[in-house]
């Protein structure tokens, strides 16, 4: 199964809005298919798998990261193929949620005769599959957060000098984050003040994550690197209902997508609504990087499932630019608090991700000295 898990892993990023799943096949103690869910969701892990298997598949053990879909789409139902195949037995380690499956899949398999085995390395599948699952179950992407900082966790000096804080290493690890993500959203202040094109560089991914900017007004800069890539990299922008209609023609016209989300109780765009709204299109894993009111915002309505920090060995100064903006917390026990899962040294940086306690695991973290 920890096969299967690394193999579904390679997905992330790809195949939003299907879940990134793993498959493997043994018999009679070897591998004999391996099959993970390929870009834009098809074909399956499992017929992939089987694929590669051939008549080998014929009373052999599948183990599969998540249930078997149990449904007809745009390919038959997986569970229907596992049992054509003729396998023997097959160990999940999840079930699948969508009513659409919702233990369906295995119910299928053991009316064919299969043995089915469920629950094995469960809490790793909830982990990798946290952003399918969430959105089906709650309708909005899993999120992780990334702040990359000074010691005394400031992102620019108080002139905005920001480039760069990290190292090359971090900045290259970090292309390799957003690359596992379906999309990267920034606020509108990191679009202004940097003029980022948000995309996975060095590391010859194809295709890209979506671009997201949450702008209220949309008022961003119409001659910037997104603009000018709209046409050829998805962009997507998230406004208020009071945007301007000519900019939203506007961006339009350059080849982004602009979608209208409610405003929360300070007449800023609603976190929620935003992560809603890019679960509706599909979206199951957001890469978000800022700007300070923003993290500061999704920390607040709790809709942050990891923090992925970066912090370099030097000093700013309280004149520089905090990392996250104001939460208006008095009390240290409001204060959202995550479970250290991992730390490494990237180049002459520090990596420390963090995640929620339900997802935390009973072990220690895990520790890297040279990441």
């Amino acid at each position: 199964m920890a096969v299967a898990l690394s193999l579904g892993a390679r997905g992330q990023g790809r195949c939003w809005p299907n879940p990134a799943v793993g498959c493997v096949l043994v018999q009679g103690g070897r591998v004999v298919g391996r099959g993970w869910t390929q870009p834009g969701g098809r074909p399956h892990a499992e017929t992939q798998a089987l694929a590669r298997a051939g008549a080998a598949a014929r009373g052999a053990t599948a183990y599969v990261t998540l249930e078997p879909c149990a449904h007809q789409g745009r390919t038959p139902p997986c569970a229907d193929a596992l049992i054509a195949a003729g396998v023997a037995r097959v160990v999940v380690a999840l079930r699948d949620p969508d009513p659409r499956v919702d233990g369906g899949g295995i119910a299928r398999l053991r009316e064919a005769g299969i043995t089915v085995e469920e629950g094995v390395m469960g809490r790793e599948a909830q982990y990798q599959h946290g952003g399918f699952l969430l959105r089906v179950t709650e309708g909005r992407p899993w999120l992780t957060l990334k702040l990359a900082s000074s010691f005394d966790g400031r992102i620019a000096t108080g002139a905005g000098d920001s480039q760069w804080i990290t190292g090359p290493e971090a900045r290259r690890q970090v292309h390799a984050d957003r690359a596992r993500h379906d999309a990267v959203l920034v606020g509108a202040g990191t679009a202004r003040d940097d003029d980022p094109s948000l995309t996975v560089r060095g590391l010859g991914i194809v295709p890209q994550p979506v671009r997201v900017v949450a702008s209220r007004r949309l008022d961003l800069p119409e001659t910037g690197a997104l603009a000018r890539t709209a046409k050829d990299i998805p962009l997507w922008l998230l406004h208020g209902a009071d945007a301007d209609a000519d900019r939203v023609a506007r961006w339009r016209a350059r080849g982004a997508q602009c979608r209208s989300v409610r405003f929360g109780p300070d007449r800023q765009l609603d976190p929620l609504s935003c992560l809603q709204a890019l679960g509706a299109a599909g979206l199951t894993r957001v890469f978000c990087e800022g700007g300070g009111s923003l993290a500061a915002a999704l920390l607040s309505c709790d809709l942050v499932d990891e923090l992925v920090g970066y912090t370099a060995g030097l000093a700013i100064g309280a004149e520089g630019r905090p990392s996250l903006g104001a939460m208006g917390i008095s009390a240290l026990a409001d204060a959202p608090r995550f479970v250290l899962a991992e730390t490494a040294c990237i180049g002459g940086d520090v990596m420390h991700r963090w995640r929620r306690a339900s997802l935390s695991g009973e072990g220690a973290c895990a520790h890297s000295p040279t990441g």
